[in-house]
């Protein structure tokens, strides 16, 4: 069953309680940062820093007042996912409710996931030699939990349940916020990229908090994933044919060096 996560930026107050959660769930120790003079912090994605709280002032064109839009950034969790088209080893794939994870166990750290990542949300750990990133909490819906930020968020700017349930409450909010006079109002990730497993519900234009208008995949993605992949799969076995060549024409020769003796 498809579940997903569903963010609404009219009700996010800025207060981080989403990236603390997700630091004290998945174990992700603290990182020294800095003051920019910027609200944001931290400014980037790491392997350490899988939630961000995104911090945009904004002015009004027509009465010139200003107001903040805050938006929880992290994995969009892409049904077409560059990160897994890219991946040469394997190691990116969907679960059977739609989260992209990375299995550590096959991550060779070859970066491409993060190269090609749309949303810039992937994160290479240097010490482990791992790709990292939001794991859409697979490990807590596993046990029947919701993800840690939507359960810390006060509130309840994030929700989570199945695809059909927070595409419908996302549909009722922005009707709700264009009665409000938002009408800009939209559903974010309910299309692109084939839809997402995260989705917000924007006040404004995507631009404005961060996000891409038309997020794509990068035509290098899809050259690898059609060329280029396919060739490693045939290199492989050239050379495992070359081993096992190798290996019959030794045995030939090993019988008639001990008859030589």
């Amino acid at each position: 069953m498809l579940t997903s996560k569903l963010i609404d930026t009219s009700k996010c107050i800025g207060c981080r309680a989403c990236q603390v959660a997700c630091k004290q769930w998945n174990r992700l120790p603290a990182e020294e940062t800095s003051f920019t003079g910027y609200y944001e912090n931290p400014v980037r994605f790491t392997a350490n820093s899988w939630t961000r709280v995104v911090f945009r002032e904004h002015e009004d064109e027509s009465t010139g007042a200003m107001s903040w839009y805050f938006a929880k950034k992290g994995c969009m969790h892409c049904t077409d996912a560059a990160c897994e088209k890219v991946c040469p080893a394997g190691a990116i794939s969907h679960t059977e409710t739609g989260a992209v994870v990375t299995d550590p166990k096959k991550c060779i750290g070859c970066n491409y996931c993060v190269a090609s990542c749309t949303f810039k949300v992937m994160a290479f750990n240097q010490k482990e030699n791992v790709s990292q990133k939001c794991t859409l909490c697979s490990d807590r819906q596993a046990i029947g939990l919701i993800p840690a930020c939507a359960k810390a968020c006060p509130t309840g700017a994030i929700q989570f349940g199945t695809r059909a349930e927070m595409v419908d409450l996302a549909h009722r909010r922005v009707d709700e916020l264009m009665v409000q006079g938002y009408v800009k109002a939209r559903i974010y990730g309910l299309e692109e990229l084939d839809g997402t497993a995260v989705m917000y519900v924007l006040k404004d234009d995507p631009e404005k908090y961060g996000l891409p208008a038309e997020p794509k995949v990068p035509i290098s993605a899809y050259i690898w994933n059609a060329i280029f992949r396919p060739l490693r799969i045939f290199v492989v076995a050239l050379v495992g044919l070359l081993i096992w060549e190798n290996k019959r024409e030794t045995e030939k020769v090993l019988p008639s060096e001990k008859e030589a003796q």
